[in-house]
């Protein structure tokens, strides 16, 4: 029975057979390498991936779906929302100490998949993510550049990141009214040691206003905590790179 996209799922299906081949030579999947797959919808990712790798995990929320992935003998299925997945469990139960994590996440919800798998990222050896291009274009963004903010401070504190592969609409079924791409995230091995709640409060509030100079937003932020050290403050958000931001923190 052909199954019906899902909006609320976000679901569009990879249909593009040379694309699916790139993403996959992208990720250079390898025998044995315990990976775990974000919404494999109807496998077209999937199959490729366990024949390589010979055994993978799947997340799948869509509860049919779901249902036809256990039919695969190769398939460990986790009916689960993404975001209630303990990844750093998923880690322990396949007794391994590092996960290789891959999807075409629903874009509906993807900085908050991210945001999610950051607190799992001592159990992550790469992440290859098919993402609306936009939200990747913020990611690698560098300073100074209007894609610069937030997502990119937050992340590149942590991975080395780069957008590896453009996925145009007609890939799709049905077609998303947006261009995606495919990006590698690979963990720092030695990253600035900090509270990642801090830095993130400290990024909110720095990006609040991204027009007005650092003094109305963040130079208030750090008198009221009584902040003594320096930070030049006569500057943009966006103009700030990820290196002193990590450092602010750290300061604090």
């Amino acid at each position: 029975m052909k199954h019906i996209p899902r909006k609320r799922f976000g679901q569009h299906f990879l249909s593009d057979r040379l694309i699916i081949e790139g993403i996959v030579d992208a990720i250079a999947p390898a025998p044995g390498q315990p990976m775990v797959e974000i919404g494999p919808g109807l496998a077209a990712l999937t199959q490729p991936l366990v024949e390589r790798v010979g055994q993978l995990t799947v997340i799948e929320l869509d509860r049919d779906l779901a249902r036809r992935l256990r039919e695969h003998p190769q398939l460990k299925v986790i009916e689960s929302d993404v975001l209630k997945v303990d990844f750093t469990a998923v880690a322990q139960d396949l007794q391994v100490p590092k996960l290789r994590v891959v999807g075409n996440l629903p874009y509906n919800i993807s900085t908050p998949i991210l945001f999610h798998l950051l607190e799992h990222v001592d159990v992550v050896q790469d992440q290859h993510f098919m993402l609306q291009k936009e939200v990747i274009d913020r990611m690698v963004a560098s300073p100074s550049t209007s894609d610069y903010g937030r997502l990119s401070v937050m992340l590149q504190w942590r991975y080395a990141m780069e957008n590896v592969l453009f996925v145009p609409p007609e890939s799709f079924d049905p077609p998303p009214r947006v261009d995606s791409a495919v990006v590698r995230m690979v963990p720092r091995e030695t990253p600035a040691a900090l509270q990642p709640k801090l830095l993130e409060e400290l990024v909110q509030v720095a990006f609040s206003q991204r027009r007005k100079l650092l003094r109305h937003t963040l130079g208030r932020w750090l008198e009221a905590r009584a902040f003594a050290g320096q930070f030049d403050t006569q500057r943009r958000a966006e103009e700030v790179p990820v290196a002193e931001y990590v450092a602010l923190a750290q300061a604090l």
